[in-house]
């Protein structure tokens, strides 16, 4: 690409024509030199200018220049004087066979030449391109965008009567890519597999190795190269000490995945049939469902116990104080009935109060050890809000690698599925340092701390959660990052720092006259991070206390006798969810996230104000199933289970006989069942709406497509009304907080929904009537205006938030991520895949579970593979 001639000042807007994104203008441009007045309208955005010379320097760069061909290429279909060769094609892809033929094309001439070189396989472009960069020109690395072969969709295919013998099949989509890949490592001179290090990834490498036929290989087989985080180090070490594929990994893999098969393509078409289409179990998602159903019949069945306590305000310098005990009785003295209470305030009441005796104890507090899976997920959802699937998406983009300055793609943290504490030695010495320059020797213990999991389950097979490098502040990468990933950055990069600080020190006191106060002598840990509580856990004493001395005399300001209730256990919220699956062995680090959104998504559970609430629907499956499939539903079985399965993984049993000993009970367990199991309707939710049409109530019904509003007096009114699901219930009464603030007033804003959806507002109304649609996450192609979610009486869609400056509009949902290949701006379709709107670029459908994929009428045409 030959240097280009701009204008002295250059637009955003325009450099956009050059094939600057919104991306690349932020990654490698950041900031502009200059704003000016909005030309179309002088009260809207100030344009961003950037100075010639800046702009042409920046385009010297290899990265950036290789990134605007790329983005060229895809927009005029020409190799624009480069060295590639790239088949011309229409700039604009036509729909229909045509546009598929041309994300195949893409697909296709997406993997260089890889005559003599070594060819590097990870699951998605973001790796590939940190892996690829670390390794060099001597090496080509590809993504196989995740697995390329699986269990058919539509039927069981696992053959009961052979040994659970599996017919996996090369997804359709992935069938160009699957021949490419293999055209790419025949030429090759070595094959290196680099996917995930866990099960999963272990599983991927394999189905790879046998779609691709090098299975059968001898002369020079592929090899697994394995490491948790994407650094040059640890990569360059990985590739010193490559393996073979390990078949105990696979096969724990293989007997989970059939697992699952058995249990969502054989339940779930009879929950279709006895309660409602749509409906379906799981073996992990079904035992969830029954510890959120089980926790709400908890709190319905409490009988709340009646107490009383009586407080003095005492004044030396003004403090609380609550009657523990009677003298001469240490034993805490509980009073049960208002009368007894009144009794002790009448003698109380006229006392003269002095301190008997004061006692004092050093406290030390530990800080928590660096994040697992699970305490990443639940520490997201309490400080951030985050959802344990946004956690996870969000830790996967800083794993696989993000742009930073200078450095180029870089991984910022270790892999993100684990369920270990441990932490490099080097990583531990690298922290160390860090606390010592940056907040003195004090705050160093002795010696490096070491932690060890509390949950017996726990395989240890990798490290913590922990950053790469200890020197990246969140404030020197906040440049780079989005606002999300700036946040669980810092949230991980604390922890981690935090675990390695000396303790937290405080001084008890305890006064015989009832109250127990601390005075915090030295922060310790607690200068940087603090842990989140979650709604019923136990609070540290946090009354501060003046000195105090034996024989001080106390006046007594007030008294009263306060009546108290004892409060039924909280409702989970998804943090407490996953914690409770870790604590009961339930499932696996990378399948607590999916499993929650399974169950919001099939409307078995709400959220509402944070917590997680069992609907009418989810506790009817629950309930039919734990009665017919006792040992599916019992927290305790899943949990031997996953024990099982971990003994695949280590090698000390074989998977065949595992299933052998599980599907026995569960097939009499299916056919009683299917002759015993009742038809039950779940019963309609009563409303205060009231039909337009007859007036007659109207009530929430459940069908296939989800909630929906419907009226009393059907069938001879058949007025139905969409229902805008917020997560919170139907009727979205309450309001969500978010993690933002108001611009005008600095109050929270929370979430709403309108006559069109939902939508932003200042929580202060009426007083503050700011509001603002709800953002998408992305960024208008055409400004730097978000596009955010709107709505009319033809439905939803989505629009720049500079309108009306800006009159870009979309039908189809924006994706935050750009495309992989050249930037543009992403969009959902309703299928579940996703486009790019700028090239060729698509992306299949998210995998269905088993329970989705059984109840679809239609199969994915599918080309078998041999095994």
């Amino acid at each position: 690409m030959e240097e280009r001639d701009y204008p002295d000042i250059v637009s955003r807007s325009a450099l956009k024509k050059w094939g600057w994104t919104d991306t690349l203008i932020d990654r490698y441009l950041g900031d502009p030199d200059e704003l000016g007045t909005n030309p179309i309208s002088p009260s809207g955005p100030d344009v961003k200018y950037y100075k010639k010379e800046r702009i042409q320097e920046t385009e010297r760069r290899s990265e950036v220049k290789e990134a605007l061909v790329k983005v060229l290429e895809k927009r005029n279909g020409s190799a624009l004087g480069t060295d590639r060769k790239t088949p011309s094609r229409a700039s604009s892809p036509k729909r229909g066979k045509t546009s598929q033929r041309g994300a195949r094309d893409s697909i296709a001439h997406r993997i260089g030449a890889a005559s003599g070189k070594r060819l590097v396989i990870v699951e998605s472009p973001a790796k590939a391109r940190t892996v690829g960069q670390i390794l060099g020109n001597r090496y080509v690395v590809t993504a196989s965008q995740g697995h390329v072969r699986d269990l058919p969709k539509g039927k069981m295919g696992v053959d009961l009567d052979n040994d659970f013998e599996p017919s996996y099949v090369t997804m359709r989509d992935k069938m160009p890519l699957v021949k490419e890949i293999k055209r790419a490592g025949d030429e090759a001179a070595d094959i290196y597999l680099a996917t995930d290090p866990d099960r999963e990834g272990e599983a991927i490498s394999w189905h790879l190795q046998t779609a691709a036929g090098w299975d059968k290989a001898t002369a020079n087989p592929p090899k697994r190269v394995v490491f948790h985080e994407i650094t040059k180090d640890a990569v360059e070490e990985a590739f010193k000490h490559p393996r073979e594929i390990d078949m105990k990994l696979v096969n724990a893999q293989q007997a989970r995945r059939i697992l699952d098969r058995l249990v969502g393509y054989q339940i779930s078409p009879l929950l279709g049939k006895r309660v409602q289409r749509g409906t379906s179990a799981g073996r992990v998602q079904s035992v969830s469902l029954r510890l959120v159903t089980d926790r709400e019949k908890e709190i319905q069945a409490f009988i709340p116990v009646e107490s009383w306590s009586l407080d003095a305000e005492l004044h030396k310098a003004a403090d609380q104080a609550a009657l523990h005990s009677i003298k001469g009785n240490r034993q805490r003295l509980t009073i049960s009935a208002e009368e007894e209470a009144r009794g002790y305030e009448s003698e109380l009441k006229e006392a003269a109060y002095a301190v008997a005796e004061v006692r004092k104890r050093e406290v030390r507090q530990r800080p928590a050890a660096p994040f697992t899976t699970s305490t990443l997920q639940q520490e997201a959802g309490r400080k951030l809000r985050f959802t344990a699937q946004r956690t996870m998406s969000v830790a996967q983009q800083l794993y696989e690698g993000l742009t930073v300055g200078s450095e180029g793609s870089v991984g910022l943290i270790t892999y993100m599925r684990t369920d270990s504490v441990q932490v490099a030695e080097t990583a531990v010495q690298e922290a160390r340092l860090y606390i010592g320059d940056k907040y003195g020797k004090d705050y160093l213990p002795d010696k490096p701390r070491a932690y060890r999991t509390r949950t017996k389950s726990a395989q240890e097979a990798h490290e913590a959660i922990r950053p790469t490098a200890i020197g990246r502040s969140p404030d020197s990468l906040k440049p780079y990052l989005t606002t999300e990933q700036f946040r669980l950055y810092g949230l991980i990069w604390a922890r981690m720092l935090a675990s390695q600080m000396a303790d937290a020190l405080s001084d008890a006191t305890t006064v015989n006259i009832g109250p127990r106060g601390s005075v915090l002598k030295f922060p310790g840990f607690r200068t940087l991070y603090m842990e989140g509580k979650d709604e019923g856990d136990a609070e540290e004493a946090s009354n501060s206390l003046p000195e105090l001395a034996v024989g001080d005399a106390l006046n007594c300001n007030s008294l009263e006798a306060n009546q108290h209730f004892t409060q039924p256990p909280p409702r989970f919220t998804e943090a407490t969810l996953v914690k409770a699956m870790e604590e009961r062995g339930i499932g696996r680090p990378s399948t607590y996230a999916p499993t929650i959104g399974v169950l919001l998504a099939r409307n078995y559970v709400s959220k509402e104000n944070n917590s997680l609430h069992p609907s009418l629907l989810g506790t009817t499956v629950s309930d039919l199933l734990t009665q017919f499939f006792t040992d599916i539903m019992d927290p305790d079985f899943t949990a031997y289970m996953e024990e099982k399965l971990d003994e695949v993984s280590q090698g000390e049993r074989e998977w065949v006989p595992m299933l052998q000993e599980f599907y026995g009970p569960f097939a009499e367990h299916l056919d009683n069942a299917n002759e015993n199991m009742p038809r039950v309707k779940p019963e309609d939710e009563a409303t205060d709406e009231v039909c337009e049409n007859c007036e007659k109530p109207m009530v929430i019904k459940t069908g296939r497509f989800g909630r929906f509003m419907a009226c009393t007096g059907y069938p001879q009114c058949r007025t139905t009304r969409q229902i805008k699901e917020t997560g919170e219930g139907a009727s979205a009464s309450a309001d969500t907080e978010t993690d933002e603030i108001c611009e005008q007033c600095g109050k929270p804003m929370v979430l709403k929904t309108g006559r069109f959806g939902q939508f932003i507002a200042c929580s202060d109304y009426p007083t503050c009537k700011n509001t603002h649609p709800m953002k998408t996450g992305a960024k208008c192609p055409l400004c730097d205006g978000d596009l955010v979610e709107r709505g009319s009486r033809r439905g939803v869609f989505y629009g720049c938030s500079n309108y009306p400056e800006c009159k870009y509009t979309n039908n189809r949902r924006p994706l935050p991520d750009p495309c992989p290949e050249c930037d543009g701006l992403m969009v959902g379709n309703r299928d579940g895949s996703s486009a790019c709107t700028v090239c060729a670029w698509k992306a299949a459908a998210p995998e269905a579970t088993d329970a989705e994929a059984s109840g679809s009428s239609q199969e994915q045409e599918l080309a078998t593979v041999g095994d």
